[in-house]
């Protein structure tokens, strides 16, 4: 992938004095009382805005916030909290503005934000309008908002188009990289994690990975609508009758082409779906009618972090139990486990992986964790990033 990178006109000297807008994903969490109360994201904007301003530009950064309505600010959609929290990481005044895109006054190594972009009309739409109207802003553009990178947006996609420079900012530049490193030109064997309750959610994810990968480790429900592909009896877990066949032909794919969607040897099983139910471990020939599979079993994990610790680059997206259960998250344990001791590439992304990751402590381990949610899932797909194409058009 060809894009033009802050960090290069920084080299360069290119933006002392220039209208730089930014970008960002500052969509964090917050309280009834609006307090943040998980503050990654604005962390993770810090580098980009800090790069432009002790380059000497004028500094815009602008994010959505929530499901705000277009046309109407409500004080829970505003960026207040966002502007305390980074005056605090950065040092200085924040300054929030209102009704920005008519016209922004701010001076060369300042730096305001700009209320919540969702609220402007014509955003969420890729107004061509809108999108002129806030070219006309700055002299550069920066995305360093991944997160919103399949979305197109006036303030992912639109402006790019119009503004006189557009770039990626350090944060998108990093997750295009590691996507890129991981997907497009991996080290092999190329072993990719895919887990989740339905196949249907993921099964485009599942096709395009089967084209790609040497193997593909399944997961929760997932993995037990293959189990039912490959002959075997599931009890009453969750499963999608309907895409058996699906699962049979990714299956037969990937063996014609010398790869494997490795099935599990046995299974740990309860009665109920409870945090306290006792938990079982059975061969997969031993699962009962009235049996639930909540994890994979030990001979299985072992297996699989055999496969792991000879991989050359790893791609996990999701747990491949129910971990927020200890006694049906010891295969996700092993797995997190395996590819944090793995020497290959690892990259990590979605909600439930990245909590997994931080419940058995590897996030120091793994090679690069992808903060992006869908942009991350639809990369995987193979889907094309209209936020990264655009990005790319302007670079050529």
């Amino acid at each position: 992938m060809q894009f033009k990178r802050l960090s290069d006109l920084v080299s360069q000297g290119q933006l002392r004095g220039k209208r730089v807008f930014i970008r960002a994903d500052l969509n964090v969490p917050q309280d009834d009382a609006g307090n943040i109360t998980e503050d990654t994201r604005i962390r993770a904007s810090v580098p980009a805005i800090s790069m432009a301003l002790q380059a000497g530009a004028a500094v815009m950064v602008t994010s959505h916030l929530g499901r705000p309505s277009e046309g109407e600010l409500r004080p829970q959609d505003s960026l207040a909290p966002i502007a305390l929290r980074l005056s605090e990481l950065l040092g200085r005044p924040v300054p929030l503005l209102k009704d920005w895109v008519d016209g922004v006054t701010v001076a060369p190594g300042e730096l305001v934000l700009l209320e919540n972009c969702r609220t402007n009309k014509g955003e969420k739409k890729n107004s061509d309008e809108l999108a002129q109207k806030m070219a006309l802003l700055c002299d550069v553009y920066v995305n360093d908002a991944f997160g919103t990178a399949h979305r197109a947006e006036a303030t992912t996609h639109g402006i790019a188009k119009y503004a006189p420079v557009a770039c990626a900012g350090p944060l998108l530049a990093a997750e295009l990289d590691a996507l890129g490193r991981a997907l497009l030109q991996p080290k092999r064997p190329l072993v990719a994690i895919v887990a989740g309750s339905k196949v249907s959610t993921k099964l485009s994810i599942l096709r395009t990975l089967a084209d790609k990968v040497d193997n593909l480790i399944v997961g929760g429900g997932i993995a037990n609508t293959f189990m039912l592909a490959a002959g075997l009896q599931i009890g009453k877990s969750l499963a999608e009758h309907d895409l058996v066949e699906d699962a049979r032909t990714i299956i037969e794919l990937m063996k014609k082409r010398g790869a494997s969607v490795p099935i599990p040897v046995d299974v740990v099983c309860a009665k109920a779906f409870s945090a306290q139910a006792e938990a079982t471990v059975k061969l997969v020939a031993d699962v009962q009618a009235d049996d639930l599979i909540l994890d994979i079993g030990p001979q299985t994990a072992a297996m699989l972090a055999l496969q792991l610790a000879k991989a050359g680059t790893i791609v996990w997206n999701g747990p491949v139990g129910v971990f927020e259960f200890d006694q049906f998250g010891e295969g996700t344990r092993v797995l997190a486990e395996a590819i944090a001791d793995s020497p290959a590439f690892s990259i990590a992304g979605g909600g439930d992986t990245l909590a997994a990751v931080a419940k058995y402590n590897i996030t120091d381990k793994i090679g690069y964790i992808s903060t992006g949610g869908g942009a991350f899932l639809e990369f995987l797909e193979g889907k094309t990033l209209p936020a990264v194409d655009i990005l790319e058009q302007r670079a050529s």
